[in-house]
């Protein structure tokens, strides 16, 4: 029997799901390390996937060449290990609002890169999208009178988010041509290890290694890491999954962007962070933009 608009409720389930993950993840980033709570989240999530790949029939080592292997491992570098870790710095230094809207420079980043790396036409619309997004995040950057941040932690966390949003890109972009012919939860996985296996590197150097991992191990910051990492990165994968299989993708894909303006909200009334008349314009410019990036 099929559902009316299953495809496109899951989207848009995904889209809160992940609003309130990033609530959780900014809470928890009060305590806990970006690095480590990048490395908490991705090993978690890590362990889950193989059981449910196992439920599903699904097979977790497929006799594909090496090199779809690589690429696979070096885009979870990338894509999850230095731009979730980015995103996190982003997310405690700006703010669960302001970072809702640095985020929406992720559509616009895939679209470029896609017509330098895999050939694709910018048309028009999406060219005044871009436009759209760059302008409002130089919006909130223009953001005066601050009393909870300063000027050059703003500026800061607008650069960490758009490096985030880069290494995201080009962590999707480079392994478009393999996931059209992959299994999804298998290059999950495999993306997932190589992300872990790059921070427990970075850990391993890093000059307060001990802190970051006491950090992790405070229990009571797993009461906002667990939840959010269950809810932004499984739950919300296999919802995404659905909704791409189930729903035209583009309606999916803009269904997705709008946890951008739940975080908004949800910022406000969870975290009493404030709304500015730069973050509203901010928000709506981006929100937007992203739709005529995507729907262009």
């Amino acid at each position: 029997m099929e559902i009316p608009y299953f495809g496109e409720t899951l989207s848009l389930t995904t889209a809160v799901f992940w609003a309130i993950a990033v609530i959780l993840f900014k809470k928890s980033g009060e305590t806990v390390n970006p690095l480590g709570l990048n490395l908490f989240k991705n090993t978690l999530t890590m362990v889950m996937i193989p059981p449910t790949m196992w439920l599903l029939g699904r097979e977790l080592f497929l006799p594909v060449p090496l090199h779809d292997y690589l690429l696979l491992l070096l885009s979870g570098v990338l894509g999850i290990g230095i731009a979730d870790t980015l995103f996190f710095k982003s997310l405690n230094m700006l703010g669960a609002a302001r970072s809702a809207i640095v985020d929406c420079l992720y559509s616009p980043v895939i679209i470029l890169l896609s017509i330098f790396w895999l050939g694709e036409k910018l048309t028009l619309i999406q060219a005044a999208g871009a436009v759209l997004i760059v302008s409002a995040i130089l919006a909130i950057g223009r953001e005066k009178g601050l009393l909870e941040i300063s000027r050059r932690q703003l500026i800061a966390g607008i650069l960490l988010g758009s490096a985030s949003m880069f290494a995201m890109g080009v962590g999707i972009v480079m392994i478009k041509p393999l996931l059209d012919r992959s299994p999804v939860l298998w290059a999950i996985e495999i993306r997932l290890i190589g992300a872990a296996i790059s921070l427990f590197i970075l850990l391993g150097f890093h000059p307060k290694s001990r802190d970051v991992v006491r950090s992790v191990m405070d229990m009571k910051s797993w009461k906002y890491m667990v939840p959010g990492s269950i809810l932004g990165t499984y739950i919300a994968l296999m919802l995404w999954i659905g909704g791409m299989k189930y729903a035209p993708a583009s309606i999916a894909s803009a269904l997705n962007q709008t946890s951008n303006i739940f975080i908004f909200v949800l910022a406000a009334l969870f975290l009493k962070e404030d709304i500015t008349r730069y973050k509203a314009a901010g928000i709506v410019m981006a929100v937007t933009g992203v739709f005529l990036v995507i729907l262009g």
